[in-house]
């Protein structure tokens, strides 16, 4: 069992490996914008992310209200439950070309902007964290 440097050290690497799977992503949605038929991809990581989270930190599971079935002919409830994984899909929300491509660059670029200011920015935690630790380290040294 190695040092937990903080509970939330755990959830910082695995929004760091989302946001790298992201940036991939986008980029080649960008590299597809002229390929006929292309569809641009994104993964969706927040629900996984939130559900890790609650482990990590012990917080009570909401508790869901269930659909009454009044019927035995009735269809159950389309509620899943959650994975732990990312979900991959297609942003699809722009008109596509005449070629059926509906990668739009503007979009894309943005995205990959956001992405890589959250990607430094959980960076730049995990180096103060770091940085906080080996401190600790340091000073304890001193005084033995």
């Amino acid at each position: 069992m190695g040092i937990q440097l903080s509970k939330a050290h755990d959830l910082m690497t695995k929004a760091l490996d989302y946001r790298a799977t992201r940036q991939d992503l986008i980029a080649g949605n960008i590299a597809n914008e002229d390929t006929p038929f292309y569809r641009p991809r994104d993964i969706s990581f927040a629900g996984s992310l939130q559900a890790e989270a609650k482990k990590i930190f012990n917080e009570p599971q909401v508790a869901t209200l269930e659909l009454a079935r009044t019927n035995g002919a009735h269809f159950k409830s389309a509620q899943k439950e959650g994975t732990g994984q990312a979900q991959l899909f297609y942003r699809d929300g722009h008109l596509a070309r005449n070629d059926g491509n509906s990668v739009d660059l503007d979009v894309e670029t943005t995205e990959m902007a956001k992405n890589t200011m959250m990607f430094q920015a959980i960076t730049a935690s995990l180096k103060k964290e770091a940085a906080i630790f080996k401190a600790v380290l340091q000073a304890s040294e001193r005084t033995q």
